[in-house]
């Protein structure tokens, strides 16, 4: 059988993807950036050096799982589809796409990281079927706070124009700073959820909007002003995590609004936290991928690699 390579080096992991477009199998492996203790990230410098360090490891093990002919490779090259969107880290799996390609003979195509997100979680979900019409797609991560308008595209496969965000810290982010905070490790988000679960408090904060965007900064400001009363951290966990629900709930109302017509996803790492599947789900019906499609992965790079492959 052929499979169509994809990889993906964020901010944040180290992943590669293979998708036998036959069968619409998918083998991926991944790995965390090391980050020390009590840091909030990496510098993009430090990233680079440990995509470069881990991506062989990651394309090693990914072999030993499915040993299928490459025909093509993809890679993220850039976060979003938007003019001046660049960051250095990508530049590992870029580099590396066109390596491999040049020495196996097969084309190489880019497409964004949140291109790869939505694709993951469509493929994850069985909603391959949703890139051949319009529909709405949240993209909650650590880089992103987005709504998507996504329509379908001739050479990009699936176009994504944001129209509403986060004016301030990204999701992600605030649960990141509050995460270490409270002394949990980096990425929080896991550790964050868990910790929330063991509050008995009842928190029903409003959303910070200005029209259908957000701000989530003044939340950080928030936690750190609760923590420093003395609150426990498993109720600053959850006030933490009810404000990022009460805006991205106020985000998909404000949206709807517009858009009621078309159909709704949830992805990015975020998204991938039960409690906020949970009450979104109730109020909005929105479809979630499952967690390992929506932290950051290659899975969607490979997708859209091998559709592109098939429209040539």
């Amino acid at each position: 059988m052929n499979a169509c390579l994809g990889l993906d080096t964020s901010n944040y992991t180290t992943s590669a993807a293979l998708y036998i477009p036959e069968d619409q199998q998918l083998f991926q492996q991944k790995k965390l950036l090391p980050v020390e203790n009590g840091q909030r990230g990496l510098r993009q410098s430090d990233a680079l050096f440990h995509h470069v360090r881990q991506l062989p490891d990651v394309l090693n093990t990914l072999r030993n799982d499915c040993d299928a002919e490459i025909t093509a490779i993809g890679a993220s090259n850039r976060p979003q589809q938007q003019d001046g969107s660049y960051m250095p880290c990508f530049l590992a799996g870029a580099g590396a796409a066109a390596e491999i390609g040049a020495c196996l003979r097969v084309p190489v195509y880019y497409f964004t990281h949140q291109q790869g997100h939505v694709a993951a979680a469509l493929y994850g979900v069985g909603k391959l079927a949703w890139l051949t019409e319009p529909f709405l797609a949240f993209h909650v991560s650590g880089g992103t706070t987005d709504v998507l308008h996504v329509q379908p595209d001739k050479d990009d496969i699936l176009a994504c124009r944001v129209i509403a965000k986060s004016l301030d810290l990204k999701a992600g982010q605030l649960i990141d700073r509050v995460g270490v905070m409270l002394g949990l490790p980096f990425p929080a988000g896991p550790a964050m959820e868990t910790l929330a679960q063991r509050s008995d408090r009842t928190y029903l904060p409003r959303a910070s909007m200005d029209g259908d965007c957000c701000h989530l900064s003044g939340v950080q400001n928030q936690c750190e002003a609760i923590w420093k009363d003395g609150a426990p951290a498993e109720d600053v966990a959850l006030f933490c995590l009810k404000s990022v629900e009460a805006a991205i709930v106020a985000m998909t109302a404000a949206v709807q609004n517009t858009y009621a017509d078309l159909p709704l996803l949830y992805a990015g790492g975020v998204m991938s936290n039960a409690m906020l599947k949970a009450s979104l789900s109730e109020r909005f019906g929105g479809v979630f991928a499952p967690p390992v499609y929506s932290a950051d992965n290659a899975a969607g790079i490979a997708v859209l690699t091998a559709i592109r492959k098939g429209r040539e």
